[in-house]
């Protein structure tokens, strides 16, 4: 995709494959770049020259806004509902299956489907301005496909509290608390300037050792490929109920 329309680079920097993508608005994810996302991540874990792979977006104050949302409200039917969930759900299992660790790097806020990237991420480091909410359930849906991700670093409770309170923004201090951010800074400077020597040391790990260490982490998700599917089904088919449609047009006129 053209920058204008969004776009995710990939290169390989000393050993680090590095994931960075782009949408003008607040780096949402329409289908495009959620299949460039995963075939990125795809790549750098089947590349032999990579050590690790870094996830990140451009920008200063925004992560990602999740869902893009003129592809939301395009979705007519069942099977366009479908298909736009299991876009995130890929991404998600791509992480999830990467032999390589993946870091994310959070610049600013997430919403939805970009909470769920960080909460699939092995390792994330944050700024202070990385607030997180699940606004899911404001559009007539709900979290369902980044939910087990979200959970799976969170706990269900504090899963529950985002999912429940969809209008409210959690700070990243609160992120932090609740383990889905491993590393807070005040400033990009200084978040970059850890970054820096963190993928350092990663560079000097064994890669054979990462591997197996990554397979201990991921130990229970065996069945998220057909966990995933039954989530996307579940919000595509909310998608088109009369709440969702109304919730979405409102949205849409605001």
């Amino acid at each position: 995709m053209s920058p204008d329309k969004g776009q995710v680079t990939y290169e390989i920097h000393e050993g680090i494959a590095m994931i960075t993508f782009s949408h003008p608005s607040h780096n949402s994810l329409p289908a495009e770049l959620l299949k460039d996302l995963q075939e990125s991540i795809v790549k750098a874990s089947s590349a032999k020259e990579v050590k690790a792979i870094l996830l990140q977006s451009e920008g200063e104050r925004t992560f990602c806004a999740g869902a893009n949302f003129d592809e939301l409200r395009a979705v007519t039917n069942q099977k366009e509902g479908f298909a736009f969930f299991m876009g995130f759900a890929r991404v998600i299992n791509a992480i999830r299956e990467a032999e390589k660790f993946v870091i994310c790097r959070v610049q600013g806020k997430a919403v939805g489907g970009g909470v769920g990237l960080i909460a699939a991420a092995d390792y994330t480091m944050s700024t202070k301005w990385g607030s997180v909410r699940l606004s899911e359930l404001q559009l007539g849906i709900g979290p369902f496909v980044i939910g087990p991700a979200v959970e799976r670093k969170l706990g269900r409770s504090a899963f529950m509290e985002m999912a429940i309170n969809a209008s409210e923004w959690q700070t990243a201090e609160w992120a932090r608390e609740h383990g889905l951010y491993h590393e807070l800074f005040d400033k990009i400077e200084q978040l970059d300037d850890y970054l820096e020597r963190f993928l350092e040391r990663i560079r000097n790990y064994s890669p054979a050792a990462m591997k197996h260490l990554k397979q201990v982490f991921w130990q229970g998700t065996e069945n998220w490929d057909t966990l995933l599917k039954e989530r996307a089904q579940i919000s595509g088919d909310l998608l088109l109920t009369p709440e969702a449609q109304q919730a979405i047009n409102k949205l849409a006129t605001t």
